[in-house]
């Protein structure tokens, strides 16, 4: 399969990434990017790209993606409703919309978060806004597309947020992580099992659009055996 990858530079992202280039079943990895990895692999391309609003000029390397894994986002402290959506629905569907347009059999993976609300009238904005991006994507008609709702993320394999603060909390968090994955097991998700969980659903689908973190976690001890 040919990926595509948005958001390698961040703890999701640089995970995901990790794990498709390890992976048997991908064959080649797209990465589009405001700044470089700094990874060289055979099957790595990058390409550094200014406006992620508009991807016009990309279309034919677009063309022939099997899935997309968009994981791409920023924390909604501080801001106001305008400005998360424009960071959040309109630069996930820019991309979306032009890679449906140019590679239609795509199956595109989402990264949401816990708590999101696919109704998109509940009170906390964030949440409104992470539901209406989902429901937005579902609508496009991708051969297959998953929005993953990861709760607590473990950081593994040297993933790491380029969010200060993000890194801060998990550095306190560290010494509890043992004891939080012993006492929610189903909830507690590796950043590694986030790349696993979306190569098994891009290769052979899942019964639902939404994975809750139990759901990321079957998902990826499947792709693991």
């Amino acid at each position: 399969m040919k990926a595509l990858i948005f958001g390698a530079t961040g703890m999701v992202g640089s995970a995901v990434l990790l794990e498709c280039l390890e992976s048997a079943a991908i064959e080649s990895v797209l990465v589009v990017t405001r700044a470089p990895t700094g990874r060289a692999h055979p099957k790595l391309q990058e390409i550094v790209h200014a406006d992620f609003w508009s991807y016009d000029s990309l279309r034919p390397e677009f063309s022939g993606v099997d899935a997309c894994y968009f994981c791409l986002g920023v924390s909604s402290i501080g801001m106001d409703e305008a400005r998360y959506t424009r960071l959040t629905y309109d630069l996930t569907l820019a991309a979306a919309r032009v890679l449906r347009e140019v590679s239609p059999g795509a199956v595109f993976c989402y990264v949401s978060g816990a708590g999101t609300d696919s109704s998109e009238r509940g009170a906390i904005m964030w949440s409104r806004v992470k539901g209406r991006t989902e429901n937005a994507v579902l609508a496009l008609g991708f051969h297959g597309a998953y929005m993953f709702r990861p709760g607590y993320i473990q950081p593994v394999k040297g993933a790491r947020s380029k969010t200060g603060w993000v890194n801060a909390a998990y550095t306190v968090l560290a010494p509890l992580t043992a004891l939080l994955v012993a006492v929610f097991p189903r909830y507690i998700v590796t950043s590694a099992m986030m790349g696993q969980a979306m190569i098994q659903v891009t290769a052979e689908g899942h019964e639902s659009p939404v994975l809750e973190p139990r759901d990321i976690i079957r998902a990826a001890r499947r792709r693991q055996a």
